[in-house]
């Protein structure tokens, strides 16, 4: 089994419950990270036996062009597309932040991180 991450994509988008948070939306960081077995990747050096990253990136991307109004919402439907879409994952964690949550106070971000495992 291989662990593969991809660390912090940036997007811009419109999730949150307040009014002001869809108009005017916010910077969110995502990390995914996710197990597969690579022994087929490992020898044969050839993308058709890898799971293709940017496959997931792709559907990350698609969901956070989505606005919604909960991170827990939202890092669920993530990864359920992901298993659904692909079976040779074992298990895989993600990672949501919304930089400069207007709390009220300074912070860099507040986060959701959630794991799931077949």
């Amino acid at each position: 089994m291989c662990y593969i991450e991809l660390e912090e994509m940036e997007f811009f988008a419109y999730h949150g419950c307040f009014p002001e948070e869809k108009l005017v939306g916010n910077n969110f960081l995502v990390s995914f990270g996710y197990c597969y077995d690579i022994q087929r990747a490992a020898v044969s050096d050839n993308i058709v036996d890898a799971l293709d990253y940017q496959n997931i990136y792709n559907i990350i991307k698609e969901e956070m062009d989505k606005p919604v109004n909960l991170l827990e919402y939202l890092a669920t439907r993530i990864l359920d597309r992901i298993f659904y879409s692909f079976p040779h994952i074992e298990k895989a964690r993600i990672k949501i932040t919304k930089m400069n949550p207007s709390l009220g106070g300074k912070m860099k971000g507040v986060s959701i991180l959630l794991e799931k495992e077949r």
